[in-house]
C-alpha cells in the first residue's frame, strides 16, 4: 500500500525569484516615473494647444469683421493659430514619446516662460523634464526599443494623487454650481 502525497505540502523543488527581469525592464523602471511625467507634460501641451485655438479663432473672427484697418490683429490671430497646432503636434509627439518632439517642446516651453506667475512655473518645470538626463533618455529611439519590449511596466498613480485629483474636481463642480445657481 502506498501512501498518498500530500498535496498541502511544502514543494521540493528549489523555488527562486525571477529577479528584476531583463537589463531593458530594469531601465524602463529606473525611468517610469519621469516618463509618466513627460506625458503629463505633452497632454499639457495638448490642452494649451486646443485652448489657443479658440484664441486664435476669435482673433480672427474679430479681425476679419474690422477688414484691412486691423491687419495687426490678423497677423496675432494667425500667429495664435500657428502656435495652437505647433503644441497640438508637438504634444502628442511627447506624449508618443517621439524623439523629433523635444526639441520643439523646448521651443515652446521656452515661450511659455513669458507667462508669468504660472506658465513660468509650469513650464521651467517642463523645461527640466525634457532637458535633464533623464529626458533625453525618456525621448530617444534607444528608449523607445526599451518601451517596445516592455509593454508590462506600468507607473502606478498614487493614491493621494487620486484623492487631490477626486477634491479638486469636487470643489471645481461645486464652484460651476454655485455660480450657475446663485
Amino acid at each position: 500500500m502506498s501512501i498518498a502525497p500530500n498535496p498541502y505540502a511544502t514543494p521540493k523543488a528549489v523555488v527562486a525569484d525571477s529577479g528584476a527581469g531583463s537589463p531593458a525592464e530594469a531601465v524602463r523602471q529606473e525611468h517610469i516615473a519621469h516618463e509618466a511625467s513627460i506625458k503629463s507634460a505633452g497632454t499639457l501641451f495638448m490642452l494649451g494647444g486646443v485652448l489657443a485655438s479658440f484664441a486664435a479663432l476669435s482673433v480672427l473672427v474679430s479681425g476679419a469683421a474690422g477688414a484691412m484697418e486691423s491687419l495687426g490683429v490678423l497677423a496675432i490671430g494667425v500667429m495664435l493659430a500657428f502656435l495652437s497646432a505647433s503644441s497640438v503636434v508637438v504634444g502628442w509627439g511627447i506624449r508618443m514619446l517621439r524623439a523629433w518632439a523635444r526639441t520643439p517642446a523646448i521651443v515652446l516651453a521656452a515661450i511659455g516662460l513669458l507667462g508669468f506667475p504660472i506658465g513660468t512655473l509650469i513650464n521651467a518645470y517642463i523645461l527640466w523634464l525634457l532637458a535633464s538626463r533623464k529626458g533625453r533618455m525618456v525621448l530617444s529611439t534607444e528608449y523607445a526599443a526599451i518601451v517596445e519590449v516592455t509593454p508590462h511596466v506600468r507607473y502606478r498613480t498614487s493614491i493621494v494623487v487620486w484623492i487631490a485629483l477626486g477634491l479638486i474636481v469636487l470643489s471645481l463642480v461645486a464652484a460651476i454650481v454655485m455660480a450657475v445657481w446663485h
